[in-house]
């Protein structure tokens, strides 16, 4: 029996409430965007829309229990219960818990009015979760709904690529129609690219990239302007801080007691992060969390209370009493462990999470005992590798890589505030290259626990193994899944036409970090 909706609810009072709930979550009040949402659905408990955004919000604060019961509560007074099941499963994806989503995409695609676009998401998931058969069979049974279907088409492609059938996928790629969405024609594009720079032909793999990145222009405006603005704040940081205030805040580590046993692995992104990652969380005394807004949502922002919109980072940091750096800490590991499902106990945590690079001040003055390891690569590898990377829809930071000038000018921003850090922290941090990994991994390896305080483990060199038994969110998924290989290294020289306008702003980079 379905519930009936109230009959005075007012549809202008419920959006209101809809519209302070999603400006409460983006200033980071998430209990408020909760209160907000419940309120909303004891109004309207019969609106599928509203569980489902509701369920999304436990997820994403980690409250999977309440997530899957409002998203149950969603599919069971929707009136289409297929396209609901699926949305439960996108935002079960959404907030990292691959077991509800795969319980509702496989549900999603058991009803007989299934999509190709709903098995393909179930095949996409299966991918990541290392079931690479079952994904196949997803994707045959999808196109053989729907033969032009193109997100099936884009995932056969890459099925194919991965495979080392680049003809067949290349042919496949050119098959999309052009009258597909955008972003699935933008990612079938950048699969292209791919495929084309493995065979290599840069040029063509080019045209591709650059195409990509013409239809994500008309996006890219608003997040340009925010990173000006952030850039700007940045460079205030930079002019700022000193080896004395440093060392103040590492001095306040006894009164933080008890220490914990943290590291953050940082550096600009593509820069073997994932890499280096896997290879350390494959230690039985080590977990790594990847890539989380956790210290900047739950350790962060508390620091933020009671102080002006926009206060600068310096400032926040300053004032921050140790009461308050002591619910920091213990929100940090507290909302950790509920997103890794399990506790921490003794173990060393590795936050695995470039974006931080600009934030080791904030994650410094949080945790003083912080071991600090920052991923070093040739800078012009790393601009290339960001620039073919597929990242869709648009951010702040992934909006500046539709060109290669703009991805030179991020390279340069990012990386010019480690190199404004690193002297002032007196030997608080170990840069390592990934061109010593893919050559010598033990060594790195070796050096890398010795730094943690952490004994040697022959494990860490199995990492593929290990990585095969877990979803990874990178990019790189299927390549740290791989034993180690080094065709990445001086790829910057297949396109170094493209890059020459470039190279002397990166110069600089490439002489301090010894690539010259």
């Amino acid at each position: 029996m379905k519930l009936k909706r109230p009959s005075l609810v007012s549809p202008g009072s419920i959006s209101r409430m809809l519209q302070a709930a999603e400006q409460a979550w983006k200033r980071r009040d998430f209990q408020q965007n909760l209160e907000l949402l419940e309120r909303a659905s004891r109004l309207d408990p019969a609106n599928p829309a509203i569980l489902l955004q509701l369920g999304r919000s436990h997820g994403l604060g980690f409250d999977y229990a309440a997530a899957a019961e409002c998203l149950e509560r969603a599919v069971r007074v929707a009136p289409r219960k297929t396209e609901t099941l699926a949305a439960a499963g996108i935002h079960s994806r959404d907030f990292r818990n691959p077991e509800l989503a795969e319980r509702y995409f496989r549900r999603a695609a058991e009803q007989k009015d299934a999509t190709p676009e709903m098995l393909v998401c179930l095949a996409e998931l299966y991918e990541r979760l290392r079931r690479p058969d079952e994904a196949v069979k997803l994707i045959d049974r999808a196109l053989q709904m729907n033969r032009a279907c193109p997100p099936a088409l884009l995932a056969r492609a890459r099925q194919e690529r991965q495979a080392g059938h680049l003809a067949e996928a290349e042919k496949r790629l050119r098959s999309i129609p052009k009258t597909a969405d955008r972003d699935t024609r933008v990612r079938s594009l950048y699969e292209l690219g791919a495929v084309l720079d493995r065979q290599g032909r840069y040029d063509e793999a080019m045209t591709a990239f650059l195409e990509a990145k013409a239809l994500l222009r008309p996006d890219a405006e608003r997040w340009l302007a925010e990173l000006i603005v952030v850039r700007d704040r940045l460079k205030l940081m930079r002019a700022n801080i000193t080896a004395e205030l440093l060392r103040q805040w590492f001095d306040t580590a006894p009164a933080l007691a008890p220490a914990r046993r943290i590291a953050l692995l940082c550096g600009h992104p593509r820069s073997g992060t994932t890499l280096l990652e896997q290879v350390l969380d494959s230690h039985p005394d080590i977990v790594s969390a990847e890539e989380t807004e956790i210290f900047h949502d739950y350790a962060y922002m508390p620091l933020m209370r009671g102080l002006p919109e926009g206060a600068l980072m310096l400032p926040v940091l300053e004032s921050a009493q140790t009461d308050l750096l002591k619910h920091s800490r213990d929100s940090y590991f507290r909302h950790t462990e509920l997103l890794l499902g399990q506790p921490i106990k003794g173990r060393l945590l590795i936050d695995k999470n470039p974006s931080l690079t600009f934030f080791i001040p904030a994650i410094l003055r949080v945790f003083p005992e912080l071991k600090l390891l920052v991923a070093l690569r040739d800078p012009r590898d790393v601009v290339l590798s960001c620039f073919m990377q597929g990242f869709v829809p648009l951010g702040q930071v992934t909006a500046a890589y539709l060109t290669l000038e703009s991805t030179v000018d991020e390279y340069a921003a990012l990386v010019g505030i480690w190199q404004t850090l690193a002297p002032l922290l007196q030997g608080h941090y170990l840069e390592l290259r990934y061109e010593d990994m893919v050559n010598d991994l033990e060594s790195v390896a070796r050096k890398t626990l010795d730094f943690l305080g952490v004994s040697w483990d022959a494990k860490v060199l199995h990492f593929d193994e290990h990585a095969r038994q877990k979803q990874v969110r990178s990019p790189t998924y299927a390549d740290v899944a791989r034993p180690v290989f080094k065709t990445a290294v001086g790829r910057w020289r297949n396109y170094q036409k493209y890059l020459e306008p470039f190279l002397p702003k990166l110069e600089p980079f490439a002489k301090a970090f010894g690539y010259e």
